[in-house]
């Protein structure tokens, strides 16, 4: 009864095959494999349009490669202050843009606002020099408080960004379970809204270590993103391992699949637990991650009563319970359950 994150989920069977079947023989390193190889074409195809691929075997290593590369040391990365990448990766972003300063801001429900966005990048150019000057725009999809930019929202945030000169970046560690709630194609919430470059997670839905880069134009960006990689200690000698894992997912919309299971029974949780009368929610579910509001003795019952969960930073009567694609409906309706009898 494991709410914890969908980080501690197994991998999907088909991810294990696909490792086996990777394991057979020899096959060339860093990353010129037939499996990485592949993978240009096969996202190309599922984005429905050109992109560059570059496999990794962490979410941070995907997004600080791409800030490292548009952002100089002396830039700002404009973010959402519950960003990922401003709370949860241990100063990395500042580590490997050798010192490019986060400027996170307020946005209800996760979410950054075009004018606010617009206000913040415009302001810092008061003071010229003495200012940091903004280098491109970050968001997370599906954001950290379990919400989803809709493409117009995505579209709106790129627009103000594009005028002023930044890309726009986008942390997709939650990316099927944000797809799979808008039920629209990866390139609609992407390089048609705007995207330039995505940080494409599927560990946290069924791979076992698998991430990567995708990069919508700018063939300028590559040769430092690839350099990076070396450099950083992300060029891992036998990538086929990745690639496989992220092919594997590709094959038959797996990762939609998994998301969507995984968002069907975050739907569900999140249901019992407006019907329970002992608890609220403290933001919309839209994808994976359910907030409970509850009084702090009710969450202490239930991780007594063996239900693992997280109390949110800065709560204490706001728990993260967090639905995978291996969360059981009858794991939810236990949950549910105890919710109602405490």
């Amino acid at each position: 009864m494991n709410f914890k994150s969908d980080n501690e989920a197994p991998a999907h069977p088909a991810v294990m095959d696909a490792l086996m079947a990777a394991n057979e023989g020899y096959a060339t390193a860093y990353s010129q494999d037939h499996w990485s190889l592949a993978l240009n074409e096969r996202l190309s195809e599922w984005f429905g349009t050109e992109c560059q691929v570059l496999p990794v075997s962490t979410g941070t290593a995907a997004n600080c490669m791409a800030l490292a590369e548009i952002s100089p040391p002396w830039g700002g990365i404009v973010c959402h202050q519950v960003a990922h990448i401003q709370n949860d990766e241990g100063g990395a972003p500042e580590f490997y843009t050798h010192g490019a300063k986060l400027m996170p801001l307020a946005g209800d429900n996760g979410k950054l606002a075009p004018d606010v966005v617009a206000q913040a990048i415009d302001r810092a150019g008061v003071h010229g020099v003495h200012n940091v000057k903004p280098s491109l725009v970050s968001i997370t999809q599906a954001t950290e408080c379990g919400t989803v930019y809709r493409p117009d929202e995505v579209k709106a945030l790129a627009e103000v960004a594009h005028q002023r000169g930044l890309p726009l970046h986008m942390d997709g560690a939650r990316f099927a379970n944000a797809l799979a709630w808008l039920d629209c194609t990866p390139g609609e919430i992407t390089w048609q809204a705007g995207v330039d470059v995505l940080s494409l997670g599927l560990t946290k839905n069924g791979a076992l270590n698998a991430e990567a880069l995708v990069v919508f134009g700018h063939p300028e960006w590559l040769e430092g993103l690839e350099r990076r990689r070396k450099r950083g200690g992300h060029l891992l000698s036998k990538m086929r391992y990745v690639s496989a894992q992220i092919l594997a997912m590709l094959d038959d919309e797996l990762a939609l699949s998994l998301a969507a299971q995984a968002n069907a029974r975050a739907a569900e949780l999140a249901a019992g637990i407006e019907a329970s009368e002992r608890a609220s929610l403290h933001w919309p579910t839209e994808a994976n991650e359910v907030f409970m509001r509850a009084d702090p003795a009710v969450l202490a019952a239930l991780k007594s009563a063996g239900f693992a969960f997280h109390i949110w930073p800065g709560y204490d009567d706001v728990a993260r319970l967090v639905c995978s694609w291996a969360t059981r409906e009858e794991d939810v309706a236990a949950f549910v359950d105890a919710l109602r009898g405490v």
